[in-house]
């Protein structure tokens, strides 16, 4: 397995998301890959500097049509939640953007295509808010989570926040859909300027 920093949006590394790609055995028969092991994710966190998990707590499933928009999503403590996100058929956009005062990088986000084709996983950890756009015809969307879902800690921002300038790759949906789907709740999220500072995170 290994795991690698991303570019963020202001231009440089960003400290916290990683890339990971696992290490596939393939032949004429089909592919086999740890799509998780504990011990391996623990090193990788530790060689970045991160603190180790003690455990992921929910995995969960969504599928998507091409266009659909979900995010950008994140819960506060006490149910903060750090996700493990791969995509397990067609292919996702997926984005992580620094929701942490303090952090030299606030408001930047990076991204990365996660496919059935590359296997590839994104790591967001807590402090991050999450969100992806199915680009394929159907996306099915796998992620391990540190803590359970918690609707009173549940925070949307607005996904064509101006100030973030998240380049999504809409066009890569189309002639299927010329304007993202978005749940209502995500539709009617925030921008990261009107959310106020007890609202995100130190």
């Amino acid at each position: 397995m290994q795991a690698e920093r991303l570019l963020g949006s202001g231009g440089a590394p960003l400290a916290g998301p990683l890339l990971i790609t696992p290490r596939l055995f393939a032949d004429e028969r089909g592919f086999f890959y740890e799509s998780f092991n504990q011990a391996s994710f623990a090193q990788a966190l530790a060689a970045d500097g991160q603190a180790v998990l003690s455990a992921f707590v929910q995995d969960n499933h969504s599928r998507s049509s091409a266009g659909v928009l979900r995010g950008l999503h994140y819960q506060l403590p006490p149910s903060p939640q750090g996700k493990l996100v791969r995509c397990g058929r067609g292919e996702i956009f997926d984005v992580a953007v620094d929701l942490r005062r303090e952090s030299p990088s606030f408001g930047q986000w990076v991204a990365a295509r996660l496919s059935e084709q590359n296997h590839q996983q994104l790591w967001v950890p807590e402090g991050f808010a999450h969100g992806f756009l199915a680009l394929s015809s159907s996306a099915e969307v796998l992620y391990k989570t540190t803590a359970f879902w918690d609707r009173a800690c549940e925070r949307s921002l607005r996904w064509d926040d101006p100030d973030l300038a998240i380049a999504w790759p809409l066009e890569c949906c189309a002639p299927q859909c010329s304007e993202p789907q978005l749940a209502p709740k995500d539709a009617a999220a925030p921008c990261l300027a009107a959310v106020a500072p007890d609202q995100l995170f130190p």
